[in-house]
């Protein structure tokens, strides 16, 4: 079940927060105008989690922001969070779905919905980030239609000096 996230569900948004099996990188490419990237795999992969965020109220009653949660029975199992961005996109902010729930089609739900939201908006379409070393990550936006948009190797220097910003594009 697929919800817009209020005020009595906000608690449940932190849920679906687990780590992430780290087993390459992408090697992005500028060429001919145009990104492409290849995959580097890694000898030694490493799980990768990112602490618990502390969401804001103005997720449930700003027009220009929401979450929507999903629910298998009582459990949420998948978040998305958007907002409205300065450059006439939706930011895709977050989006997880817990172990259990991956690969079954959820994240796919949540990226129709956030496209709806987006349309309904009036937005040019989505827009998110996400590290080099996320391949499960880039793999799924790739094959939802996203194209990167660039790359700055900088974004992350003080917290992990060998990870890269990747912003993924998604044009309606």
């Amino acid at each position: 079940m697929l919800v817009k996230m209020t005020a009595e569900n906000i608690n449940d948004y932190s849920q679906p927060n687990e780590g992430f099996v780290v087993f390459g990188r992408i090697l992005p490419k500028y060429e001919n105008s145009q990104w492409q990237y290849t995959e580097e795999l890694l000898a030694e992969p490493y799980i990768k989690h990112y602490d618990d965020e502390e969401l804001d109220i103005s997720y449930v009653n700003d027009p220009d922001k929401a979450v929507y949660l999903y629910y298998e029975g009582q459990a949420c199992i998948g978040r998305i969070k958007l907002s409205t961005n300065w450059n006439g996109f939706a930011l895709l902010e977050d989006i997880a779905v817990a172990k259990d729930g991956r690969q079954k089609g959820i994240g796919t739900l949540l990226m129709n919905k956030a496209i709806a939201w987006a349309k309904q908006q009036k937005l040019l379409g989505l827009m998110l980030e996400t590290q080099d070393i996320n391949v499960a990550a880039c793999r799924f936006y790739a094959k939802n239609g996203f194209q990167i948009g660039g790359v700055d190797t900088m974004l992350y220097t003080k917290f992990f000096a060998n990870e890269m910003a990747v912003f993924w594009y998604y044009k309606f």
